[in-house]
């Protein structure tokens, strides 16, 4: 899998985002100064969390026979503090289906358990970034 961004408009801050035969775009808010016609990177960031706990919950609910119909996970999250490297997200999750009180709480431990969850927050990343070589103009 490759991830590609280019420059969409020249004169602001949309860009397109390729993953492989998907195609979505980014831009800044308006209070930032961008024209905020898409998501920003921190709200790609966001959803990658909640899309990942959705989607374990229903692979994790269809392998243990657990009656749930369907998954809402609401994200918000606090970045008052995140220049001294907090950033806080607060998971809300709506579980459907006719189930126990425990299975809500099995499938609410299992959210914690998502991989985008464990690589937030346990995983060491590193990031190499190198320029491409020769020189482009357009």
């Amino acid at each position: 899998m490759t991830v590609t961004v280019n420059t969409v408009s020249h004169d602001g801050f949309r860009h397109s985002i390729k993953i492989d035969d998907y195609e979505l775009f980014t831009d800044v808010p308006k209070s930032a100064g961008g024209e905020g016609s898409a998501p920003s990177p921190h709200d790609y960031f966001d959803a990658s969390l909640a899309a990942c706990k959705a989607l374990t919950l229903k692979m994790y609910a269809q392998k243990n026979d657990i009656p749930l119909t369907g998954v809402t996970v609401e994200i918000k999250h606090d970045a008052e503090q995140e220049q001294k490297g907090r950033y806080t997200l607060i998971v809300k999750l709506t579980l459907k289906g006719v189930l126990t009180d425990a299975q809500r709480q099995e499938l609410h431990k299992v959210a914690d358990k998502c991989p985008v969850h464990k690589l937030m927050t346990s995983a060491e990343i590193e990031i190499e970034t190198h320029l491409s070589e020769g020189a482009f103009s357009q």
